[in-house]
């Protein structure tokens, strides 16, 4: 009989997977925390008319959909957005702003998978709601950047890519593109990056029905800097918003991360303003992460008007980028102490310490059948064991007790009183 596989875009995470996702994890929270954003969850599972009313009834290709047992449509949340102004729209005023909050939810998309894109994913999700200034979105892309820090990686392994879809629409509508076609150009721009530059450049010149209009959007999603944008419409409220921006990344030192890229527009089609996507250098993956303000999406859910931003950075790519980088922790120990004992008869003498070093605090584990020295030695090494305690030899009946540090090689003796002490300073140190 042939073994079964786990689902088409999904993963089994054995112990050594666990750990690098609960590295990766653990790092994120750390982050959110040091800079003052509360966790928060949701069901794993929306009603369905909560993603078709944002993004129309086509959404439903891209979702694992399902009807329960009261004829209720339903669908496995493929994002953690709409969850979250659903329930910032729930509590209304009573919700005292500004909301700072951040999620690591388990997502699913029924998509075509590819390179760093799965269909059961995790994501970092941070949002702040209640904000209007760009100080929001300034201190978003701080924590961004700082999730991708504090793992290991610096600005020669990423940068961030800002742009704004208001100021897109300003530029679009001076040139005469009608207001209602906008949002479906956006979607045809957020192709710009998977598609060659004469492809893409045809392609808008289909939608656009003019090639002299195409090239002139196409001359400004190419402009090579920001001042060529300002130039075009200088005293625009958007590219004040991104001068003001620029600033303020200037301000928190994270200046040489931040770049003008006019192309980014991020396709979901709640955004409303500042956009941000950040690339790896090297370009070989998807955005490791995006984001964007995106201002009505709470009234839409019977919400008050609130101003948000947010940004979310999936597991699937980060994790490659790390591995590429070499940035893999070890996998951590399982048990700080291993028991080994030569005395085959002493096991409930071996369960008594155990259960003194856990009552201690302290990770331990034992044989659990009789089985040589050396294999419990082996299945010490298995756990990762720092120490070892050896019980039941000559130096038990001496009121002794070995140790063996693991990771050293030394062994030494205790007296029975000076255990606990003794492990105490050999562990805190490690």
């Amino acid at each position: 009989m042939q073994t079964p596989l786990p689902p088409k875009g999904t993963r089994d995470f054995y112990p050594e997977e666990m750990s690098f996702r609960e590295h990766i994890f653990s790092s994120w929270e750390k982050t959110c925390q040091r800079y003052g954003f509360e966790k928060f969850d949701a069901p794993i599972f929306e009603h369905l008319d909560l993603y078709t009313k944002k993004s129309g009834e086509e959404i439903e290709k891209q979702l694992y959909t399902f009807e329960d047992k009261s004829n209720r449509k339903l669908s496995l949340r493929p994002e953690m957005t709409p969850s979250l102004a659903r329930m910032v729209a729930a509590k209304g005023p009573a919700l005292k702003k500004p909301v700072r909050w951040y999620s690591i939810p388990r997502l699913f998309r029924y998509e075509k998978m590819q390179k760093g894109r799965l269909r059961e994913f995790f994501q970092l999700n941070v949002d702040i709601l209640g904000v209007k200034e760009v100080t929001a979105d300034a201190e978003l892309i701080a924590v961004a950047i700082d999730t991708l820090r504090d793992l290991g990686l610096d600005n020669n392994d990423f940068s961030v890519h800002v742009s704004s879809r208001n100021l897109l629409e300003e530029l679009f509508l001076q040139l005469s593109i009608p207001k209602e076609s906008i949002k479906p150009l956006f979607l045809l721009l957020d192709k710009q990056q998977k598609l060659p530059k004469d492809v893409f450049k045809k392609e808008l010149e289909i939608f656009l029905k003019d090639q002299r209009l195409a090239t002139k959007v196409f001359d400004i999603l190419n402009a090579q800097s920001f001042d060529e944008i300002v130039a075009i419409n200088p005293s625009s409220p958007s590219v004040k918003d991104l001068q003001n921006l620029f600033t303020v990344m200037d301000h928190y030192g994270l200046a040489d991360y931040v770049t003008f890229d006019i192309g980014i527009v991020r396709g979901l089609a709640y955004y409303t303003g500042i956009v941000f996507e950040l690339m790896d250098k090297n370009r070989d993956l998807r955005a490791i992460a995006g984001g964007g303000r995106y201002d009505r999406l709470v009234s839409l859910y019977g919400g008050e008007d609130t101003p948000a931003a947010g940004f979310a950075t999936g597991d699937v790519v980060l994790a490659e980028l790390l591995k590429a980088k070499g940035i893999v922790p070890d996998q951590p120990s399982r048990s700080d102490i291993f028991i080994a004992t030569f005395n085959r008869e002493n096991y409930n003498q071996v369960v008594s310490l155990a259960n003194a070093l856990r009552q201690r605090g302290y990770s331990c584990e034992f044989p659990l059948r009789p089985i040589p020295i050396g294999k419990q030695m082996k299945l010490a090494s298995a756990a990762r064991s720092k120490v070892v305690i050896f019980t039941g030899g000559q130096e038990e009946k001496e009121d002794n007790i070995k140790i063996k540090d693991m990771r050293s090689g030394e062994e030494f003796l205790v007296s029975k009183d000076e255990l606990y002490t003794k492990l105490a300073d050999r562990l805190s140190n490690s």
